[in-house]
């Protein structure tokens, strides 16, 4: 089994993947880890502000790692926001089966009412060291875009727009229906 999380920033993909490890003890792959690593050891130009073309840059990478994870029957949580809407044009039906997807976004409306305390856990899993470009709208921006991409392309948005936690434990409660 394979769970793909992503969202819009400050969502919480870092924090459901560490629950999921720490629960089910699948292995994670961090793509910010991923990412950073390419960048640092020069094996691309491009920069951590260059999100698009990351995407276009990472995705295939982590793509071929899903699919040999599912060959070789291992579980793995992938976390990150570098994951495409159509990702699942790029897997036949024998992957999909093994693969289960997640993406989370936050409505205007959450962001208003808890955009301090957003900004407060911001670096509760991993330190972030400049965060001072997320603003109010930039996230409502940002959240929009996920919520209304991944929806065209088919693909369910677990939106969160009233009680954090009761979202990320109702993706566990879900996830162990299915496991």
């Amino acid at each position: 089994m394979v769970i793909l999380i992503t969202g819009a920033s400050h969502t919480g993909k870092t924090l459901l993947a560490q629950r999921m490890l720490e629960k089910y003890s699948y292995p994670c792959l961090s793509i910010d880890h991923l990412k950073m690593g390419l960048i640092r050891s020069g094996n691309t130009a491009l920069t951590p502000e260059d999100d698009d073309a990351l995407t276009v840059f990472l995705w295939p990478i982590v793509r071929e790692i899903v699919k040999t994870a599912i060959e070789n029957g291992q579980n793995l949580i992938v976390e990150g926001c570098y994951i495409p809407p159509d990702w699942r044009q790029d897997f036949d039906e024998i992957y999909l089966r093994s693969i289960r997807f997640v993406c989370l976004a936050m409505s205007d409306e959450y962001i208003d009412a808890h955009f301090d305390e957003i900004c407060a856990h911001a670096s509760d899993i991993e330190k972030r060291l400049d965060d001072s470009a997320c603003t109010r709208d930039s996230l409502k921006e940002d959240n929009r875009a996920y919520i209304g991409s991944f929806t065209c392309c088919g693909e369910q948005v677990t939106l969160i727009d009233s009680d954090y936690g009761s979202a990320i434990n109702g993706l566990m409660d879900v996830y162990d229906e299915v496991r």
